[in-house]
């Protein structure tokens, strides 16, 4: 399996350690200083980047809810002045490069569409991820391809046939999969995580991550357990937060948990060599009542 350098820091690959990605995504609601201490958070939980979300609101939001009337903590306003409100220019996303730096974390983005990608490529991204629903959108993938750099594939909502179309049409050079369901939150029977080892299987070589909204930390676990090369989840400093993903995300105890436990399994999974450990030694001398094996023949 390839492994491909998503920054001067970090690689994504299966003999690599899993990659955690704390999805901010618009959870910051508009706020710089919020992005800022969720970034603060992430890195102190040992994530190993944090991602965004940008878009041109003119371009993402069909044009008949444009002025449909929403209620959000700006009061209640137009849907696509709430876009604005959520989206992040230069001087934020310059000032958000800086914050992570500072604290060796790496960010990227899910870009919605092209001009999107052109102003991202102002930071120089090591990665960049598409959203689900953006899987069938061929000229935004055309678009990011053609810069060369890694891409990661989000599978949600997607058929095998949409999922093999996308990749017969853009091939393995650079790729890298996450499976996902598009459900927030997801319930534990419809996360098929053995969809891990299809996609393994359907595209050997290509490190294949999980990118969950479920509830819960212990299915992101296993999903590490299962050979996934990194994980994503939404995160947030409180659940209860306005936004629409905010429930379906974890808080900063719980992403300290879940990279906690994703670093003991990995640690915990071993070589698949059988040996007896200097551990084991006192436990083999005290309870051991038969001479060994290798000692009778």
């Amino acid at each position: 399996m390839q492994t491909i350098r998503v920054s001067d820091r970090k690689s994504i690959g299966h003999d690599q350690p899993a990659y955690i990605i704390a999805e901010i995504g618009i959870n910051h609601n508009g706020s710089l200083e919020l992005a800022k201490k969720l970034i603060e958070e992430a890195a102190a939980a040992g994530c190993d980047a944090v991602k965004f979300q940008k878009r041109t609101p003119e371009l993402c939001t069909p044009r008949d809810q444009w002025h449909l009337q929403r209620d959000t903590p700006w009061g209640r306003i137009t849907y696509i002045n709430y876009r604005h409100k959520v989206e992040f220019g230069y001087e934020e996303y310059a000032s958000i490069d800086k914050h992570c730096n500072k604290h060796n974390v790496d960010w990227f983005v899910s870009c919605w569409d092209e001009p999107s990608v052109d102003f991202m490529e102002q930071f120089n991204p090591g990665v960049y991820k598409f959203a689900s629903a953006s899987l069938t959108d061929h000229a935004l993938i055309a678009k990011v391809k053609a810069t060369g750099r890694p891409y990661i594939l989000s599978t949600g909502m997607s058929t095998m046939n949409e999922i093999e179309s996308t990749v017969n049409k853009f091939g393995m050079d650079n790729l890298i999969v996450a499976h996902s369901t598009s459900a927030y939150p997801c319930p534990p029977a419809e996360l098929n995580l053995k969809m891990i080892h299809t996609l393994q299987q359907l595209y050997p070589g290509v490190p294949v991550g999980y990118s969950g909204h479920e509830t819960g930390l212990a299915t992101t676990v296993a999903a590490v357990a299962m050979g996934a090369c990194f994980v994503e989840r939404h995160f947030t400093l409180d659940r209860a937060m306005w936004g629409s993903d905010q429930a379906a995300s974890v808080e900063p105890q719980g992403m300290h948990r879940l990279v906690r436990d994703i670093r003991d399994v990995e640690a915990a999974t071993g070589d698949g060599i059988k040996r007896v450990y200097e551990s084991e030694m006192g436990a083999l001398k005290r309870l051991r009542r038969v001479v060994s094996f290798e000692q009778n023949v």
